[in-house]
């Protein structure tokens, strides 16, 4: 009971609170215009190849709800908003549904509503193979998110705060799984260095999920009636850094999801220059289901999409992935960031060119 209540809390306190006080830095970056951009908008292409599944549009609502059967509607609803647009889904976690039996129901209409959709299955990195694969069939899952939460638990009344092994234990989890694993954070983003470490140990698909959308840090505060100072609150590597840290690393053949405080279509379109294969969303989709009903979830997905179109036609791209051809103008934090990092933007944003 008590992890059925931790997850409605989740989901009331990341609507009560929002975004932030992290923000994801998109906002230091702008296109350069396109003069003669030489395209016909019929011939623009939106669709993407994610996990061997085409999705019509090149999102996908990202992880979390679950583990309780008061968020079964909830999770029949975004199931329908993603077969209607054409996107892909994860779950939350599903650690109480293996392990407990809790929630079964919660998990099982995702499939049920989109039965040729993409979806995700999740749960801690810290589960065992059996686990892990237990959470994929109960999905029929294309993919399994491992994730990574650091934060998050150290905030959380119950959380485990011991993460040694951790690397170790999902290398387990990858040599026996047959599905593709994703690494995904869950709000604090995924830094160079980790990226390295995690390519070297043989992972190959990864989710940013940076700084500057839904908090866990602080939604676990809020529930624990605890104040976090100014810094944990905006703890992590917001979204925009953590995919122009991901460029020099990730192959272009490997695949990275952007996720973390993604809102407008320009935020979509930067994320696409700096080399996301696709574009996670939960906030609003959540909001707009719980607030509003499925068909104020799909008209958000349709405008994004026709505002996504707009950036395309304005800078001559026929794909999201034609803009890491783009030349970006970068100002603000972000451009201090790159220099501490001895970056050199122009290369970068061209790292994962197809």
């Amino acid at each position: 009971m008590q992890r059925e209540q931790r997850k409605l809390e989740h989901i009331k306190y990341a609507l009560e609170l929002g975004d932030g006080p992290a923000t994801t830095h998109f906002a230091d970056l702008s296109f350069i215009h396109n003069c003669l951009p030489e395209i016909n908008p019929a011939d623009i292409d939106l669709s993407v190849k994610l996990l061997g599944k085409r999705l019509r549009l090149p999102f996908f609502i990202d992880a979390i709800t679950g583990s309780t059967d008061g968020v079964t509607e909830l999770n029949s609803k975004l199931a329908q908003v993603a077969e209607a647009c054409g996107i892909g889904m994860a779950v939350g976690s599903q650690y109480g549904a293996v392990c407990q039996g809790s929630g079964l129901g919660s998990y099982k209409v995702v499939r049920e509503k989109n039965p040729d959709g993409l979806v995700f299955a999740n749960m801690s990195a810290f589960v065992t193979p059996e686990q892990a694969l237990a959470a994929v069939e109960m999905l029929e899952a294309d993919g399994l998110e491992l994730h990574l939460n650091a934060a998050q638990e150290l905030h959380m009344t119950e959380g485990d705060k011991n993460y040694a092994g951790l690397l170790q234990n999902m290398q387990k989890i990858h040599e026996n799984l047959d599905v593709p694993i994703i690494i995904k954070e869950t709000g604090c983003g995924i830094a160079k260095e980790q990226y390295e470490e995690l390519l070297g140990a043989g992972f190959r698909i990864y989710n940013c999920a940076g700084a500057g959308g839904t908090n866990f840090p602080a939604i676990e505060a809020k529930r624990s009636g605890v104040e976090l100072n100014e810094e944990f609150l905006s703890w992590g590597l917001p979204t925009c850094w953590s995919l122009i840290d991901a460029q020099g690393i990730i192959p272009q053949k490997q695949c990275l999801l952007a996720s973390g405080g993604i809102r407008s279509a320009g935020d979509v379109a930067k994320a696409f220059a700096l080399g996301a294969d696709a574009v996670g969303i939960t906030g609003p989709a959540l909001r707009l289901v719980v607030e509003e009903g499925i068909e104020a979830a799909v008209a958000y997905f349709t405008e994004l999409a026709q505002g996504l179109e707009q950036y395309l036609s304005l800078l001559g791209c026929r794909t999201p992935y034609e803009l890491r051809r783009v030349p970006l103008l970068i100002k603000g934090e972000t451009k201090s960031y790159v220099e501490c990092r001895g970056y050199d933007l122009p290369s970068l944003c061209r790292a994962r060119i197809r």
